[in-house]
This record gives C-alpha cells, structure tokens and sequence, in this order.
C-alpha cells in the first residue's frame, strides 16, 4: 500500500511538471458590432478557443474574456500570448485607461502578441507605435484600406505558421497595406495577393485611398493581409486582418493558419501538419451576438402612409 500510495504522489508530480509546460493563451474578444455573421468577437473567440482545444490540448491553456472584458493583471503577467480580435480605432479595449501600459510590461519579458481583423487598428496618437513594436505592422488611417475583396492564397512562406495549411480563397474585408516596420525589419509576410484594381473605387479617405496605396495597386504589388513578426525581447506577434466575416471561419486553412499561429506567438509547438480541428454548422452558430435576425427581432417597417 505504501508502494502504491508513493507512486500516485510520484504521477501527480509528473502530471503538475506536464501541466505547468502548458502556455497560457489569454483571449479578449470585444463588444457586439456590426450586422449579423459580421464582427462576431464573442463567438469568434469561443470557436477559436474550442478548435485550439480539439488540436492543441496538450499544449495550451486558454483563458478567455467576452464583451470587451479585460483580464486581471495577475492573469496578464501569466500570459505566454494575448489574443485579441475586437473593434479599432480609439474604442479598442486595449487603448482604453493604462492598458498598453500593462501590456507593454509583458511584452518586454517576451509575451506573444495577436490582433485579428479591426483589432489590428490602434490610433496613431495612441497604440500605433506598441503594436508595430509589438506585431510588426499595424492598421494606419490615411495609410492603410478596409475594402471587400476576393482574395487568393496561393503559395505560404516556409514558416511554421503555414504548418499544413493548403491555398485557399475567400472574400472578406482584407485590410492592406499597413504600416510595417522600417524595411520589414523581423517581420515575415504569411498571406499576401494582388489587390484588384476594384479595391481602390472609394474616394480618398481615412480607410478607402490615398496616393501611395492607388500606386501600389495599380503597379500590382502584392499586398500582406497578415504577417508574423519577431521582437528583441524574444516575444513574437501575428496580425491577421481577415475575420469580418465570421463565417471565413468555417475555411479549414484559414482557421488552421490562426491556430497555428495563436500557438506561435505562445512559443508553443506546432503539429506537423498544423493544428487539426473541425467545426459543424452548431459550433458556427454556437455565441452569436443578439442582433436582428440573431435572436433580436427584426425592426418592424414603418406603415405605410394613407392615401
């Protein structure tokens, strides 16, 4: 008995050093936004978190947050990698009170850093130089585009965020042309195409044109849509600006890109053939925001006038 009692001790021992090599992934999903299927933070975060846990159990524990929650700081200074896919602009959760400053203390002990579609978007006066910092390239206004593209993803850089990952195409609001690093310094391109000269049909705007990007477009440059990044700290960091639709979710490759590259970020390792997941018409349907036509009911149309 004795014996038996001594080598359970011995695994739980064995099980807590497995467990402590875990990496710990802090996701923060934002406020309801936009129309239905569209913005869908919260379900967005929940698939994400599901699929990381069909594939990748073994390597990760996730915490995770909805509605524009922020975590503790205890549990930030825990994080391997944070992971954040949320509105931009100056209502983004991390611009809010002295937010970058409590990721900033983490990312200098090398904490992973992961914005998905608006999230890439700090402000210039606020967040734009962190997240270039921090992920390499970020969203600029005047600068950098939001159109509605068909995109196609031919060929990936060897790295292992590509991982398994096969040549596919979809459409979504692809941002491009951000504002990266001073000649790409560390950072890696993982999904660039040539934007179709459609992309520059809005007038010059702060998210629809300017000169320099209409050059770009029109000399058929490739433009980066997500991009992975190294830092001086040891830290890395991934910007993804697909994800308006939360239905591009359903795409295999390009929800095996993100895992993989969540996984990156946390310095976790990645499977062979990628992170393998799979997700049924209940999981997408799964933590939709209440909207019109999501469980709110429609506005009711106005009758009409009397003749």
């Amino acid at each position: 008995m004795k014996h038996f009692i001594t080598f359970l001790f011995a695994l739980s021992l064995v099980g807590s050093a497995f467990s402590a090599d875990k990496k710990l992934i802090v996701m923060i999903a934002g406020k309801p936004s936009h129309g239905p299927g569209q913005h869908e933070h919260n379900a967005g975060i929940q698939l994400l978190k599901k699929c990381l846990e069909q594939g990748a159990a073994d390597q990760v524990d996730i915490k995770f947050h909805l509605n524009g929650e922020w975590p503790a700081q205890e549990e930030l200074s825990k994080a391997d990698s944070v992971v954040i896919y949320s509105d931009g602009g100056g209502g983004h959760p991390a611009l809010q009170e002295d937010r970058l400053a409590q990721l900033d203390k983490e990312m200098k002990r090398g904490c992973g850093f992961l914005t998905l579609h608006y999230a890439v978007e700090p402000t210039i006066e606020k967040g734009n130089k962190e997240f270039i910092d921090w992920m390499g390239g970020a969203f600029e206004i005047n600068w950098s585009v939001n159109p509605h593209w068909d995109a196609n993803f031919k060929e990936f850089p060897v790295h292992p965020i590509s991982e398994g990952v096969k040549p596919f195409a979809t459409n979504d609001e692809w941002y491009f042309y951000m504002r990266f690093r001073k000649g790409m310094e560390g950072v890696t391109p993982i999904l660039s195409d040539v934007a179709p000269d459609a992309t520059m049909s809005r007038p010059d705007g702060h998210h629809s044109g300017n000169p320099a990007v209409r050059e770009s477009v029109k000399n058929k440059e490739k433009q980066h849509v997500a991009w992975a990044c190294e830092r001086a700290d040891g830290g890395r960091g991934f910007g993804f600006t697909g994800g308006h639709f939360h239905q591009g979710w359903a795409n295999n490759d390009q929800r095996k890109l993100v895992l993989n590259a969540i996984l990156w970020t946390a310095k976790a390792k990645i499977p062979a053939d990628g992170v393998a997941s799979t997700v049924t018409e209940d999981d997408m349907k799964a933590n939709l925001d209440l909207k019109p036509g999501q469980g709110l009911p429609e506005k009711a149309k106005p009758a009409p006038k009397a003749k």
